[in-house]
């Protein structure tokens, strides 16, 4: 009989609000600090791949207990690091050891497969006769399952197949594919012990004073095994070389990356770590699939491809390596829309929302093969494929888009825009698919002064602001690929909506703009950030844009870690929820770019500093995808949202909005322009190194003396043209 955790007599852990990631392509880990997957946890926790938990359990134990946390971290998002000592035990010949008298220390790190080494150290004058047990289970659960989809049945595990250093667990799921996860040994266990779904391996450990013992294991997810067979598991005599060989490749392929990408250094010590965090996060978020390569949404439950927050992230990324909007752009390309099936909300020329490859996407179970319910995505990626083409002038990129391009305009026109009355709608087609379909896509984030949900077809206000931008983008990509009359066609939507916009989406009473309007025409006068985009897309007249800052920045909208999803004052609010109240980091960096389009500039100033703020009380200074929305207090730091993605691409990428903002920085086929820089008050110099401008490079320094920050052009490569206004 397997032993389980409560037969080994340990008190239940305290919830952890804390856990740390490793990710390489589709696979990724999460644990706790200490290293553990609990067993039976439905919190997330695990090894994934494809949509599935292919490890569900990780727990160590020396003796009967459990080992106690020193210290953990994450090295450039791919190395994982756990320091661990003994509570006071007695050993397996039974000598009492005292506590903190052995030292394990676990290195992780994925690359195919997920590899762990262990060393045990004893530091007692005596030698340690020990059993360090390995209990590990999966449960091979879809991660809508884990995230809370009820099923009515599930597939059927069968008995794990193994040899004296290696097992496999087995599952074949109701789609007929059989998922394994092999996990293979060096040295090999004493004892392994098997059921169902899980094993337990014990080491017999001798240990000398200050002697060391390593153990490695490989943990790999397998797809399409055959079930009915008696499957070989070899043994694997190289497991402790391939983990060697496995960090040192990773480590190269990290440092190429960060070769690759704009630098960034500055006198601040703790912004420098926050950027060089960013930057591995991007990379380990930066997938590559067999139709192309995308950066994923977030870990654990958006690893996989969105339209929404695959283009925002490749947006904000544009200053730091244009190749993630490139890549990002062909891979949404491939699943553009083609037909009207309404099961899946797709359309012609319609970007998709998201795209699974688990068991219950393949049953149709969930509509994310792809799924299309995202009313933004295809506007946001006509606007980041004219930004791409701003910053780098690759004709031959656009001329390659230009399809995607014009299919992408048709969509608005004829189904984006359902009644013909120039503003882009969204209506629910697919039964079970998202109710709303804006970035707030919660099913009550819509919702009236009175907090009821509002009836569709729903044009949401910052849905609008990017039509226009994506109009006028698009006016300006069709001139270049000489498609002069389809260019007009696109200036003069975009002059229509611009002309309509204020009249339907402005309350004079508030001085704001509406969050939508509803199936009949109403305006729906909730105080939102939504209005905070349309600086963004520079819908609106600077008087108006004055009138919009002023709104957002009053207590019941700003936090003073940032601007709240909704006012306090709405009955709706609640700093908890998930849109209604919370804060967004991705939120406020659109509205931060806008507020330098506009020459907001201490406001700006004030949203970045509150921002960068918040994210020194988060792990790795890194910014999650959401926070609760409580005020600011002089004491104590933003409060965590419970179940908040971390790393979350459009949070992390939001870094770079807000510095691109502050110093002014635009690019346009005319070259960089660098306008009224600000340095911050935490950041006094700052250089940027290989920033990609056309087909050149350029290096720029910034330093912040009596108020005044000034920019100096260190370096310039190639045909890039630099123009800098201080």
């Amino acid at each position: 009989m397997i032993v389980r955790m409560d037969e080994l007599h340990i008190e239940p852990k305290d919830i952890q609000d804390e856990f740390e990631v490793l990710k390489e392509g589709e696979l990724f880990l999460t644990t706790f600090p200490n290293g553990d997957v609990p067993d039976g946890n439905m919190g997330g926790l695990g090894l994934y791949y494809r949509d599935t938990r292919f490890l569900s359990c990780l727990e160590h134990y020396l003796e009967n207990t459990r080992p106690v946390l020193l210290s953990a971290s994450t090295r450039g998002s791919h190395f994982g690091q756990v320091e661990l000592t003994n509570i006071e035990m007695r050993s397996a010949d039974g000598k009492v050891v005292p506590m903190q008298s052995l030292h394990l220390r676990l290195l992780r790190v994925m690359r195919g497969s997920f590899y762990q080494r262990l060393r045990l150290i004893n530091y007692n004058v005596f030698p340690v006769t020990l059993h360090l047990r390995i209990l590990m289970a999966a449960d091979f659960r879809d991660i809508f399952e884990i995230r809370g989809t009820e099923r009515a049945r599930r597939g059927d595990l069968f008995f794990p197949v193994s040899t004296e250093s290696c097992f496999i667990l087995r599952y074949r799921g109701l789609d007929g594919i059989v998922r394994g996860t092999r996990v293979a040994f060096e040295p090999v266990p004493d004892d392994l012990k098997l059921e169902v779904d899980r094993a337990l391996a014990t080491f017999k450990i001798t240990l000398l004073p200050h002697q060391k013992q390593y153990l490695t294991w490989k943990i790999t997810p397998l797809l399409n095994l055959d079930a009915g067979e008696s499957l070989e598991c070899r043994n694997s005599r190289a497991v402790a070389l391939s983990f060697f060989n496995t960090a040192v490749e990773q480590a190269r392929d990290y440092r190429k990356w960060q070769t690759d990408c704009t630098t960034f250094s500055s006198n601040n010590d703790l912004f420098n770590q926050m950027m060089e965090r960013t930057i591995t996060d991007l990379r380990s978020l930066f997938t590559s699939y067999t139709e192309g390569t995308i950066v994923e949404a977030g870990i654990p439950w958006y690893a996989a491809p969105f339209g929404r927050d695959s283009l925002i992230t490749s947006w904000q990324t544009l200053i730091l390596n244009p190749d993630i909007a490139r890549e990002t752009l062909r891979y949404l390309k491939h699943y553009q829309g083609t037909e009207v099936d309404e099961s899946r909300d797709e359309e012609p020329g319609k970007i998709l929302h998201e795209l699974r490859r688990g068991e219950m996407a393949k049953c149709g179970e969930v509509l994310h093969t792809p799924y299309y319910g995202s009313v933004d995505a295809t506007l946001l990626f006509i606007i980041v494929l004219g930004e791409l083409y701003a910053w780098t002038g690759d004709k031959d990129f656009l001329c390659e888009m230009q399809e995607a391009l014009h299919k992408a305009l048709m969509w608005a026109y004829h189904y984006g825009d359902m009644d013909g009355d120039g503003y882009i709608e969204y209506l629910r087609k697919a039964e079970g698919g998202l109710t709303n379909q804006g970035w707030k896509d919660s099913w009550n984030a819509i919702v009236d002064k009175n907090n009821a949900l509002v009836s569709p077809p729903i044009a949401l206000v910052e849905v609008q602001a990017y039509y226009y931008y994506a109009l006028v983008v698009a006016s300006r990509l069709l001139r270049e690929l000489g498609d002069v009359t389809e260019a007009e066609r696109a200036e003069r939507k975009a002059r229509a909506l611009r002309d309509q916009f204020h009249r339907d989406y402005w309350v004079s009473d508030g001085e704001y703009y509406g969050l939508a309007l509803d199936g009949n025409k109403n305006l729906i006068t909730t105080v939102t950030s939504n209005m905070g985009h349309c600086l963004f897309a520079k819908i609106v007249d600077p008087d108006i844009a004055r009138k919009i800052t002023d709104r957002l920045f009053q207590p019941d909208m700003f936090s003073g870690w940032g601007i709240r999803t909704m006012s306090k004052l709405e009955k709706a609010y609640n700093p908890m929820s998930y849109h209604n109240g919370s804060v967004w980091p991705h939120d406020n960096a659109i509205i931060a770019a806008g507020l330098r389009n506009y020459g907001l500039l201490s406001q700006l100033e004030q949203l970045a500093d509150s921002l960068y703020n918040a994210a020194l009380h988060f792990n790795y200074y890194r910014l999650p995808e959401l926070f609760c929305g409580f005020t600011r207090r002089p004491i104590g730091g933003p409060v965590r949202y419970p179940v908040a993605c971390d790393p979350q691409a459009w949070a992390v990428g939001c870094i770079f909005t807000l510095l691109q903002s502050l110093l002014g920085i635009t690019c346009s086929p005319e070259g960089l322009q660098i306008k009224t820089p600000v340095l911050p008050s935490w950041l006094r110099e700052l250089n940027i190194k290989n920033l990609r401008v056309g087909n050149g490079i350029v290096d720029l320094g910034f330093a912040r003396n009596r108020g005044r920050t000034y920019c100096y052009l260190l370096r310039k490569e190639g045909d890039a043209r630099v123009t800098i206004e201080i």
